[in-house]
């Protein structure tokens, strides 16, 4: 039986592979070895991001390397496409594990004609309508109290759907967060509240920013339950998770779940050295030696279904490969021009707005050689 409020993170599975518990049933080799070709494809497209982003193709991005266990495993418990997620920015690994075409990813990330968003919304903060995946905002924690009154809906129309709201450390320094998880705590909302603890919000770690002891034991303040788990032990995620996803779904009010993990990566473009300004070198080289990707592949090599390294090798090698196909079809419907200006916001347009509009097909028409 999986217990809130326990003093140290749930594990299934050691850092080195080995399972310190019966593995659940449904813990095959073969959906192992589906979840480390998720974690991993994640991982590559990490890398391509970067790629693109220095390559001026795209201005903003978020790593998520070293998080694919909290993410891909989190997707793992949820319905896709009934319940209803509010993400935060760092959450594409997510978002691809959900089932999110990666062709609109990087369509909303390169700001093309693809792009649902027709290039208005800030890179890397996408929304995907089939999958209930609300749109990403940069500001911090401003998704938790609408996912509470989301949630608060549900109740009222008597649904079975959940709504799941991600946030990392840094968010539980935030009013909004606490109004947020008070809204659901008063109302027994059926809200799942995820905190993925990377352990830094910026350049802020979470010994400096919080006295609690850990994330999970504020739930207690808001009269729900505190999971914790190792957020980089896939099978844990998935099972306490699940558990609470359930738990909240049986209409028994919300849960908080803590995923300890760690960003190895920066925080965004806008902090690409730091190692070099607010951690050491060694803090990062210590969480890469609990890599979620190698325990899984460790796990595999225990239970005598390893990962051998063409195997590797080729899984890596097809995402790069989509991910420039993907690229390539996005770029090819081009870039938005200034007619969605004045598209998408009004069923029929102010006057004001139609005076602008001429003047401006007019400008068009005049620089064009009469092509507006």
């Amino acid at each position: 039986m999986i217990q809130p409020f326990t003093p140290e993170p749930i594990r299934y599975v050691a850092e080195d592979g080995v399972p310190l518990r019966p593995l659940p049933p449904a813990f095959t080799p073969g959906r192992l070895r589906e979840l480390h070709a998720l974690m991993l494809r994640a991982r590559e497209f990490d890398h391509k991001l970067i790629t693109l982003l220095r390559q001026g193709r795209t201005t903003f991005y978020a790593q998520s390397s070293g998080m694919e266990a909290t993410q891909v495993g989190l997707a793992s418990s949820i319905r896709v496409g009934h319940d209803w997620v509010w993400p935060y920015y760092r959450d594409h690994t997510l978002g691809l594990a959900m089932g999110v075409p990666m062709f609109e990813l990087l369509s909303q990330c390169l700001g093309t004609n693809s792009d649902t968003s027709r290039g208005r919304q800030m890179p890397h903060h996408f929304a995907a309508r089939a999958q209930n995946f609300v749109s990403i905002s940069s500001s911090i924690a401003s998704q938790v109290p609408p996912a509470a009154g989301n949630a608060m809906a549900q109740k009222y129309l008597g649904t079975d759907e959940i709504t799941v709201t991600t946030f990392g450390d840094g968010a539980t320094s935030e009013g909004d967060w606490h109004a947020g998880l008070n809204m659901a705590g008063a109302a027994q909302a059926p809200c799942l509240f995820v905190c993925e603890n990377n352990q830094w919000a910026i350049s802020t770690n979470l010994k400096a920013q919080t006295a609690s002891e850990n994330i999970h034991i504020k739930a207690k303040a808001y009269g729900m339950p505190g999971f914790y788990v190792d957020g980089n032990d896939i099978v844990a995620v998935i099972e306490v998770c699940t558990h609470a996803a359930e738990w909240v779904r049986a209409g028994n009010g919300p849960a908080l779940v803590e995923c300890l993990t760690y960003r190895v990566g920066s925080h965004s473009n806008a902090d690409a050295d730091a190692e070099k300004s607010y951690r050491t070198r060694e803090e990062v080289q210590e969480w890469l030696g609990r890599d979620p990707i190698t325990r899984v592949e460790a796990l595999l090599s225990h239970l005598g279904h390893p990962v051998d390294a063409a195997e590797r090798a080729e899984l890596i090698a097809r995402t790069h490969r989509e991910v420039d196909e993907e690229v390539r079809r996005a770029e090819a419907t081009g870039q938005p021009d200034w007619r969605i200006v004045f598209e998408d916001v009004y069923a029929d347009l102010p006057v004001h707005l139609r005076e602008q509009e001429r003047e401006l097909r007019s400008e068009h028409t005049h620089h064009n050689g009469g092509r507006a």
